[in-house]
């Protein structure tokens, strides 16, 4: 061996991931591949945080849009103030019976004011009798009226009662009617106010009303659909909280 010379060993094969590999060349990175990553990133955060500033901003507005908005239309409190509307249909002399009638048994006022309305139009109708034989200022049936205990009642309750038994409280409660002498002149009269009135509440009362079921009650008054729709339907108007169109 010469001085200076280094003896070679036998040349090492290649490992698998050197192979093909080009001694000193650095990997490429892909740059673009990295900057799409970065950038659906980023978007995807972006969007996430929306998606909850959305969600926390339809809380905000669920919660707080009673104070914000106004309430959807709403029936007045039954037996509540009077309304406008009230003010501007209703008899002022009216208004006293009615409450007396509401005290007595129950049944809100604004309610027997409507079937006066539906009825008679306040007593304004002339004559205050109907084609069918309902009479007085809130069209009772005779029998209704007396009582349907009574001999000559039968069919639509026309009946055929005298005068003298028709108004006297003792007959009327003998046969199961629903007359009241509210005005205290010893009769139970159709054709008096007072009288017509509290005995509208009386049957109204004993009907369901007085219970707080006053579509039944009303029914029962008059049985049709239209006429209940009509009643409850001034009954609502004429207390505060009733939205005029």
């Amino acid at each position: 061996m010469k001085k200076g010379t280094r003896k070679r060993g036998p040349a090492r094969k290649k490992g698998f991931f050197s192979k093909n590999r080009t001694p000193g060349r650095k990997r490429k990175t892909n740059k673009s591949a990295m900057f799409l990553i970065r950038q659906y990133t980023v978007t995807g955060v972006a969007v996430t945080l929306s998606l909850a500033m959305a969600a926390a901003l339809i809380f905000v507005f669920v919660l707080f849009s009673d104070l914000f908005m106004p309430g959807e239309e709403e029936p007045g409190e039954w037996g509540g103030e009077i309304s406008a509307a009230g003010e501007r249909d209703i008899p002022e002399e009216y208004l006293p019976i009615y409450y007396a009638a509401e005290e007595e048994y129950g049944v809100p006022w604004n309610l027997l004011a409507a079937v006066h309305r539906v009825e008679t139009i306040f007593s304004t109708m002339d004559p205050l009798i109907s084609p069918v034989g309902a009479e007085g200022h809130m069209q009772f049936m005779p029998c209704t009226w007396t009582g349907w205990s009574h001999p000559s009642c039968n069919g639509l309750g026309e009946g055929d009662i005298p005068d003298d038994e028709k108004t006297d409280p003792e007959r009327i409660d003998q046969y199961g009617g629903y007359g009241v002498d509210a005005s205290g002149t010893g009769e139970a009269d159709p054709w008096d106010i007072e009288d017509a009135v509290f005995s509208a509440a009386n049957f109204l009362a004993s009907n369901g009303a007085a219970d707080g079921d006053y579509e039944r009650a009303v029914f029962a008054y008059n049985r049709a659909g239209w006429y209940v729709d009509d009643v409850l339907d001034y009954a609502e108007r004429y207390v505060e909280g009733y939205l005029e169109r």
